[in-house]
């Protein structure tokens, strides 16, 4: 794959390309793996001095596939798809990588599809993981470099993600605020989270779409960070935990069997095409459904 850029300073290229995200890993890809450096269309290496106005190409090795990484075809529903980045809706109930537990995954979905459609790049790379039984847009990059681009941008927390939310409690829940809540993990699980002065810095924002009776609400939510469960234990620690959620003390009696949390919005800058992206996903049919009875209660 080729990328050419301008240089606008006078130092060597390869100072000149870590401005651009190109870090040694990448260079020494480059180098050693089938790639090119080319400085107006000659043969140059990561040393050499440019001038400003120079034409700065890079030719990035194909990603072969990972072999411990099985493809498990499945039909995937695609948001938005162009040769550097995916997203796709991901339904409840299915995790977002491998593990001891989990082998049909979103990882393995989407390297199928790659392979089906015979692309150039396998690698799969994910950009945004959502819990397993958490639904909505999860963005993947399709090659390393876009990774390391979209990386760049979750630690400057410029990817913005949004959920739906039905939480219960029997307290008065502000129309807005913020949960600003150290999150930790306890000693005696590795799965579970909880608020502990010992954990780390985790701040979820928040606004209430529709309440219903008995305490729900409809809430549309910001992360500021993102911490394992933040927003299931944030919301658990102020006492409205998600429906669904019995992990973190939400009912089971609402009429959903999994945490009622779908990510519906999506923002980021597409660092090639030089524009936002912004993508909207509609709720899922069984989070939907117990909207439309709350809705019909409330009546």
């Amino acid at each position: 794959m080729r990328f050419e850029f301008i240089a606008d300073d006078h130092v060597k290229v390869k100072t000149f390309l870590k401005k651009h995200d190109v870090s040694k890993a990448l260079l020494a890809k480059i180098k050693f793996s089938g790639g090119n450096i080319l400085v107006n269309d000659q043969p140059q290496n990561a040393i050499y001095l440019l001038d400003i106005g120079d034409k700065v190409t890079i030719d990035i090795p194909a990603e072969p596939a990972f072999e411990n990484l099985q493809a498990v075809s499945r039909p995937l529903q695609i948001l938005y798809e162009d040769q550097h980045f995916l997203v796709i809706e991901k339904p409840a109930g299915v995790a977002s990588i491998p593990s001891v537990l989990h082998s049909n995954t979103m990882a393995n979905f989407v390297k199928a599809y790659y392979v089906e459609n015979n692309y150039e790049n396998q690698q799969v790379h994910i950009v945004t993981r959502l819990d397993k039984d958490t639904s909505g847009l999860m963005l993947f990059a399709k090659h390393g470099y876009a990774h390391a681009r979209l990386d760049k941008q979750l630690q400057q927390k410029t990817i913005k993600k949004k959920y739906f939310a039905l939480v219960k409690g029997e307290s008065l829940l502000p129309d807005q605020g913020d949960i600003i809540a150290p999150i930790a993990r306890p000693d005696d699980s590795i799965i579970t989270r909880h608020v502990h002065k010992s954990g780390k810095y985790a701040h979820t924002s928040y606004e209430t779409v529709a309440s219903y009776g008995d305490g729900i609400h409809l809430v549309d939510i910001h992360l500021l960070t993102g911490r394992t469960h933040q927003i299931r234990v944030h919301f658990s620690h102020i006492g409205f935990p998600l429906l669904g959620d019995d992990l973190y003390g939400g009912s089971l009696g609402d009429g959903i069997d999994r945490q009622a949390l779908h990510c519906h919005r999506l923002e980021f800058f597409h660092p090639f095409k030089e524009e936002m992206i912004v993508l909207e996903s509609e709720l899922p049919q069984d989070f939907q459904a117990v909207v439309t009875h709350l809705e019909k209660k409330r009546v």
